[in-house]
């Protein structure tokens, strides 16, 4: 699972890194992002373009929204089975932008908040998919999931899931919404290379999704 994660970097670093071309709202840094909120998201038509979605995704045909409440999180196992997520791996991926994510590692009765990111602190991608909902009254619902695989021997160590963080060799052909056969993309979703992540553990303040400051993110040994 990813449950929490961090977006400390400027727009400009995130449109110089991810070759954005169109940015449609306020996109400022964060550093505890959580359910519910509006997360930064790339999609792609003839370029890339950079917007907000909601995290927790809503399928175009529920009639309950709060159903995005438990969908923050897509397994890659099982995209291509579940109703939720086998038409938006279809037409509707996206890459949903981060520069470190949270887990809790147990230990003991504890459960100790861990921040992971990768050694060269750049800002990368998780694999994620997106849809459209509408109300009864006619309010359209733009949201989003992260993909999350099997951890690697790293963050296995932490967790036993992790949101799939895509190489920026594989942006395009998860972008690419003319490529409709899932068999295509789903060998993408691989874990993450152990030696290129690091992690260290942080305060409780990211136990709290009120708490979004700097000090989320600061090694407390």
């Amino acid at each position: 699972m990813c449950g929490r994660f961090s977006r400390k970097a400027t727009l400009q670093a995130i449109v110089d890194a991810f070759e954005i071309e169109d940015v449609k709202g306020a996109i400022e840094p964060s550093y505890n992002i959580a359910p519910g909120q509006e997360v930064a998201v790339i999609l792609k038509d003839e370029s890339r373009k950079l917007g907000l979605l909601k995290w927790g995704l809503i399928p175009s045909w529920s009639k309950d929204p709060t159903i995005g409440n438990r969908m923050i999180n897509a397994r890659a196992e099982t995209l291509a089975e579940k109703p939720s997520f086998k038409h938006p791996l279809r037409r509707k991926r996206c890459l949903i932008i981060a520069d470190g994510f949270y887990e809790w590692q147990k230990s003991g009765n504890r459960k100790i908040p861990m921040y992971i990111f990768l050694k060269n602190q750049e800002p990368f991608a998780f694999a994620g998919l997106w849809d459209s909902w509408t109300s009864p009254e006619g309010k359209k619902v733009s949201t989003c999931t992260i993909i999350t695989t099997e951890p690697n021997k790293f963050l296995n160590k932490i967790h036993n899931r992790m949101p799939v963080i895509l190489p920026k060799e594989h942006f395009d052909l998860w972008l690419d919404r003319s490529v409709e056969n899932e068999q295509q993309v789903l060998p993408l979703l691989q874990p993450y290379p152990e030696k290129e992540m690091e992690a260290y553990e942080v305060s409780q303040l990211v136990n709290s999704p009120k708490s979004n400051t700097p000090e989320c993110i600061e090694r407390v040994r």
